[in-house]
């Protein structure tokens, strides 16, 4: 069974950093691409960051420079890295672990909440 499970949000200022992490297990880790993504109250559901296989990385023009996402295939985890965080930044944001269009996992989400 494929458990993908996000952890570290919470309440920050304006200005201040956070780390999430999401664990994936049921799934080989090192072949997914994994990604961060957020829902805004009212949004669309947007692409914060992916990281390939490879490690490659993609990220959404509105975190590029403050963001970074990195991966531990030992711990079958990927992290992302907030700084500089804005009240526009407050979303939930969620893992997936995606094999193509047709494979993807998704957690349950966490609350990041940036107060200015």
């Amino acid at each position: 069974q494929v458990q993908v499970v996000e952890s570290g949000g919470g309440l920050v200022q304006a200005g201040g950093s956070l780390r999430l992490s999401c664990a994936a297990n049921g799934i080989i880790f090192s072949i997914m691409t994994m990604g961060w993504y957020r829902q805004a109250p009212g949004k669309q559901r947007e692409l914060v960051a992916r990281i390939t296989s490879s490690g490659d990385t993609v990220y959404g023009d509105s975190v590029k420079g403050r963001f970074t996402i990195s991966r531990d295939g030992a711990k079958n985890t990927v992290y992302l890295r907030m700084n500089s965080l804005k009240s526009e930044d407050t979303a939930v944001y969620y893992c997936a672990a995606e094999r193509g269009s047709q494979q993807v996992y998704w957690g349950q989400g966490t609350q990041v909440t940036v107060s200015s």
